[in-house]
């Protein structure tokens, strides 16, 4: 596929395209003004300023409430197979240089300069999403610069996504490489972890927080630990690896605690790890009522919302099981806790908490604030590329 003379151009409106310009790579509808030539949807496509200056090429949607994503700021560049091989390439030698190279988000999007395209590495298996129709024409091109840069034991597609539709595509997920068993067993910090990619949460694991588990190291010797929305029960594995004198693991899926189970059994912790499928939001607040106490209690909960709209909804969720939380957490013991909702900004978020903690009539001593791991890298100029916020704090 390649597109050479004859691309449309679209010109940004006088008033509006500073945040373009500066380098984000999403142009919406109402920041475009006059055009020249005709796209079909998916099109590559050339951005101009409103005074004709170059701003870069991407691809269009008239669907999509992004109707332009931009892939390169270079006017030379061409977009074609060899590009997409170029930008996987340049991605897995920086995941290389900075040390995830087992596994690793390998493509985190407009991160990576190819916006709407998430690649998920584990191990020898790959899991792609193309959450805009512009990607989704180049899906051939991108397994073929996978299979060319790897030589993968599997690629699957999890393109089983609602945002999806906004875009006109429908949802699908399935092989794009010769079929194979979609029950994989990754290494994450010295522990087995079974990873099912076909129906597991996203692209079937949580890469994002690798890192963090491994910071509750020093906090969770000895301890007894509570995990609430613990999905496969990394953080209860890690916390048993680091010396816990017991864990439980709360969630509201049987199919998550089935995995959580086999997972501790998989490490040999089953008699230190154990689960619940329950529902976490009710528990917390009973279990405050009757007074429990533990050493350290995790919060890892869903994304409360995806939307603007619900983004009061999002606060007072957070606010309601961070509180829950530090009530069941023993005066000195440590509340560990995440949001990954990218509406949530770090500020508002660390305010949520404030909040939570004076209703709950406690202290909190930041131990860490940490973000996602930097195989998911953020780019200043994109702020919804900083999602994950990750708190570890004593409560007094």
């Amino acid at each position: 596929m390649n597109y050479l003379c004859g691309m449309a151009k679209f010109f940004l409106r006088k008033k509006i395209g500073d945040r373009v310009v500066n380098g984000h790579p999403w142009i919406f509808g109402n920041e475009l003004g006059d055009s020249e030539g005709v796209a079909e949807p998916g099109d590559i496509v050339e951005v101009y300023s409103y005074n004709g200056s170059f701003v870069g090429k991407g691809y269009i949607n008239p669907a999509s409430q992004i109707r332009i994503r931009l892939l390169t700021r270079d006017k030379s560049e061409v977009i074609d197979d060899r590009f997409f091989f170029n930008r996987i390439k340049e991605a897995w030698e920086y995941r290389k240089q900075i040390g995830y190279v087992e596994n690793c988000r390998l493509i985190f999007g407009e991160a990576d300069q190819l916006p709407a395209l998430i690649i998920d590495k584990f191990n020898d298996y790959f899991v792609l999403q193309s959450l805009s129709l512009g990607i989704e024409k180049w899906k051939g091109a991108i397994v073929a610069a996978l299979q060319k840069i790897f030589t993968p034991k599997g690629i699957y597609e999890r393109n089983d996504v609602p945002v999806r539709t906004l875009e006109g595509m429908e949802q699908i997920k399935g092989f794009l490489s010769e079929p194979f068993d979609t029950n994989i067993i990754i290494n994450e910090n010295g522990l087995k972890v079974h990873v099912d990619i076909e129906n597991g949460q996203k692209t079937g694991y949580f890469l994002d927080q690798q890192d963090n588990r491994r910071a509750i190291q020093h906090i969770v010797r000895g301890a007894d630990v509570l995990e609430a929305f613990c999905y496969t029960g990394t953080f209860s594995l890690h916390a048993a690896q680091y010396g816990a004198k017991s864990t439980l693991g709360l969630d509201i899926s049987e199919n998550a605690v089935s995995v959580a189970r086999r997972n501790a059994e998989l490490n040999g912790y089953e008699n230190i790890c154990k689960f619940e499928a329950v529902n976490a939001f009710d528990v917390l607040k009973l279990w405050g009522k009757e007074g429990r106490r533990y050493d350290v209690v995790i919060l890892d909960p869903p994304a409360f919302t995806k939307s603007r709209e619900n983004i009061q909804k999002a606060i007072t969720g957070y606010k309601e099981i961070n509180l829950r939380a530090m009530k069941l957490v023993k005066p000195g013991g440590f509340l560990v806790t995440a949001s990954c909702t990218n509406l949530v900004p770090p500020e508002m978020f660390l305010e949520i908490m404030g909040t939570a903690a004076k209703d709950a009539r406690r202290t909190l001593r930041q131990v860490e604030w940490r973000t996602q791991a930097a195989d998911h890298p953020i780019l200043f100029n994109v702020p919804s590329t900083q999602y994950l916020k990750f708190l570890i704090a004593q409560v007094i």
